[in-house]
């Protein structure tokens, strides 16, 4: 019997909805890279990413609330942004962050119900960019609505 016409699982199904999901919220903000990180107990795993190389997949495949963009994030409940992760030396990047290549990035907390924390999404363009207050707004909105998936 031939099985490769079988169906893929649940959970292939879900990380592709998940992944298309974060390309679109990627381009709807003109970037080429993102990041979705659920909360699970005290760490942030990653559950999709688009545009990062391999390297750095493997360093933020699990990520400490409080470290980096990601776990700043999820730490102040509210979106962290760098206009150009190359040169930043503030503390909020880690210097691993360097390897994507990008410069601009943001990074947003999925909140729940009653602003509970979910995880964290983050997405980067390869070029120094300032994000706006209402990008940086719209971010956390997006990040919400995926809330309801995770």
């Amino acid at each position: 019997m031939d099985d490769s016409h079988q169906q893929p699982s649940a959970e292939l199904q879900s990380a592709d909805k998940m992944r298309d999901q974060l390309q679109e919220i990627i381009d709807e903000f003109d970037c080429t890279s993102g990041t979705l990180h659920r909360l699970e107990d005290d760490t942030l795993e990653l559950v999709a990413a688009v545009g990062i190389p391999d390297p750095v997949l493997e360093r933020i495949g699990s990520i400490p609330i409080g470290k980096g963009m990601a776990g700043l994030a999820a730490e102040r409940m509210e979106p962290v942004d760098v206009c150009n992760l190359q040169t930043d030396d503030s503390g909020v990047a880690e210097a691993g962050a360097r390897k994507t290549g990008m410069e601009g990035s943001l990074a947003a907390p999925l909140l729940g119900p009653e602003r509970t924390l979910e995880g964290t999404i983050g997405v980067a363009k390869p070029e120094q960019y300032e994000f706006t207050d209402r990008e940086r707004e719209r971010l956390l909105e997006r990040g919400t609505e995926l809330t309801r998936q995770l």
